[in-house]
This record gives C-alpha cells, structure tokens and sequence, in this order.
C-alpha cells in the first residue's frame, strides 16, 4: 500500500524541516509525497536557494500567496489548498510550525476530513498577541498526528486536553543541522565567501512582526545589541530580513559601524556563520535552537520564547534577564533520528 502525503510549506523554517523528512520518505517505497509551497516566503533568498541548497524535490504546487493582512493571506492561501486536497485526494497532510501557511493547510484537510499532521506541535509562548501563537494552537485542536519536539511540548496539549495521537519525537532541526554540519565539512566555497568575517563575532536576526511594527521597538533592539556588542567588544554580523529592511531604510541611522549588514543568508550560509559566532542575538525561535546545537550562547530578543528548554539549561537567555541559568545538555531534542521516528510512527498510525 502506497500512502499519499501532501506536506504543505511556505517559509524558511518549515523548506529546512520539510527537507530532513523528505530525505527519509524519498527512501521509504510505501510512500509518495505531494509538496505544495504557498509562496508565502518569496523572496528568492528566503525561498528558492533554500530548495536548491536542502535537495528539496520542486514542488507540485507553487501558490505565490503572499502580502496582505493575516486574515487575506490565510483566507487565500485555505482556498487554493482545498482545491488540491479535492484534486489530489491524499490520505493524510503534513504541516510544519506555526505559519499562516501551517494554519491554511490544517484547516483545509480538517474541513474535508483529511487527518492533519503537525510536527513541531505543542509549543507554546502563552503570549496570544503573536500571531504564530494563535496559529500553533489552533493547528494542534485540528491534528491526528502531533508530533512534539519536546516534553514540555507533550506537557502543553495534556493541559489542553490533548492527549491522542500525541508522539515526543525530538526536534527535526537537529536533524537537519547535523546534516548540514556534513555538508559543511572543508567547504572551500563558503570559506572563501565568508572570508570577511571577524576571528570572533555576533550573528543576529530580526524579522518578527513585533519586533518591526514600530521605529520606537526596532530602536531598542538595536540599541541593546549595540551596547552588547561594545560590551563584548564584537561585531556584529546582520543579514537582514525584507520586512527589517523596509523599517531601516524608512528610518535612516539605526545602525552604527558595529553592524556588518548583508543579504539574507541561505540554510548552509547561516549555519556556517553559527558554527563561528561568539553569540547569537535573535528573535527566530528556530535560530535559538540551531544556537544551541552549535553549542553557542543566544540572547532572545523577546519577552518570551517557547523554547523553555534552552533557557532553563543555561545556552539562552531572554534580553530582559541578566544572567544564565547553569549550562547543562539538553536530551529533550533526540538523537538527530527524529525524522526516522516520525516515519514509523506514520507508518504505524495510517498503514
């Protein structure tokens, strides 16, 4: 029996995760999968370099929805995905994270009854001002399958009154950094490319709405990791996100010379300069993770972060903390086999 996957992407966290499972059903002869990319990332180097770069098959659907308010974009993005579920039919749907994209897709396969699979469910920020956070939760009230990076992850849906079909997996980034840390190895390209770099520095990113909604909020971001950057006397390494872009072209001056601005960065470009930051200042959930993995000390930019685990084992912290907590491993994210676990829970669960 073939078992038909329609996985449903469409930003730069979900292409990286949807590459490490796509590796291991690409060698599992039961199953076929239709990969549909909503366009919600589009910029070529949030989007198509990531495809190219993780050996990621084309997608069978290239939507190129994007822009808009959430609601216009989710709205649009659930009728188009309906369309292919009646066309394709598949036998279940993959979604990933906590996008417009993942919430589009979750509520069209649950609307026809398509048994709806979230992997990375059951985090929770508690902070429902983010959208992601609306996002994450309702996805999980619609999921058969939730695949939890964690055991606090596990510990969220049992206080919500979600305990069927829920699975602690570990997380699938790791999966995918240990492969690109194999591909890494004496990669001269990108040796010379990042020839730039300091012996020592900060990697940072911005690109939260809430981190961009206002000059006044950018303005203490930037401030707090200027002075970190003196503090530590480090530069900083700022590949810039086309939604912090608009801010900081709009209001000249943010940025003083301690800020080494580029382009957004592709998957491998970004783990190689992990692999040699000092720190990481950031407000991407996964970035504070792939920190971790590379064993380098994060700084979220935020007031919350759904990766508890990082910040009571002492490798992140909060910008409005002082102090880490004592530095310990972390055994909640696996072993970097989650995608194969995955594999057998889904043969298991819908073969």
């Amino acid at each position: 029996m073939t078992l038909r996957l329609l996985t449903v992407v469409g930003a730069r966290p979900q292409f990286i995760k949807a590459a490490a499972l796509s590796r291991v059903f690409q060698e599992a002869n039961e199953i076929e999968e239709i990969l549909v990319h909503t366009g919600q990332h589009f910029d070529p180097n949030m989007s198509d370099v990531f495809f190219t770069e993780l050996d990621i098959p084309k997608p069978k659907y290239i939507l190129d929805i994007n822009g808009g308010t959430h609601g216009q974009m989710t709205g649009r993005m659930l009728e188009a995905i309906e369309k292919i579920f009646i066309s394709e039919k598949p036998d279940a749907t993959i979604v990933y994270g906590d996008t417009n994209s993942t919430l589009a897709g979750a509520l069209a396969a649950s609307k026809l009854h398509i048994p709806v699979i979230h992997v990375e469910a059951g985090l929770r920020s508690y902070n429902r001002q983010m959208p992601e956070e609306i996002n994450r939760v309702l996805t999980d009230c619609v999921s058969s399958v939730l695949l939890c990076p964690t055991r606090t992850s596990v510990e969220n849906l049992k206080k919500e009154g979600i305990t069927q079909g829920v699975y602690h997996v570990g997380d699938i980034m790791y999966d995918a950094t240990l492969y690109a840390i194999d591909c890494l190895k004496n990669n001269q390209l990108l040796n010379k490319k990042f020839s730039f770099l300091p012996e020592k520095f900060i990697f940072m990113t911005i690109h939260r709405a809430e981190s961009t909604q206002s000059e006044e909020t950018l303005k203490k971001i930037i401030t707090f990791s200027e002075n970190f950057s003196i503090e530590h006397n480090l530069e900083i390494i700022f590949p810039v996100h086309p939604r912090t872009k608009k801010l900081i072209d709009k209001y000249s001056g943010f940025l003083s010379e301690k800020f080494i601005v580029t382009e957004p960065f592709s998957y491998f470009e970004t783990q190689y300069c992990l692999s040699k930051a000092s720190f990481v200042l950031t407000d991407s959930g996964g970035l504070q993770k792939e920190a971790y993995f590379h064993r380098v000390p994060c700084i979220t930019l935020r007031t919350e972060t759904e990766w508890v685990e990082t910040v009571e084992h002492g490798w992140n912290k909060l910008w409005i903390n002082d102090s880490y907590c004592p530095r310990k491993n972390i055994s909640d994210y696996g072993d970097g086999n989650c995608a194969e676990k995955i594999l057998n829970i889904l043969r298991n669960v819908l073969l």
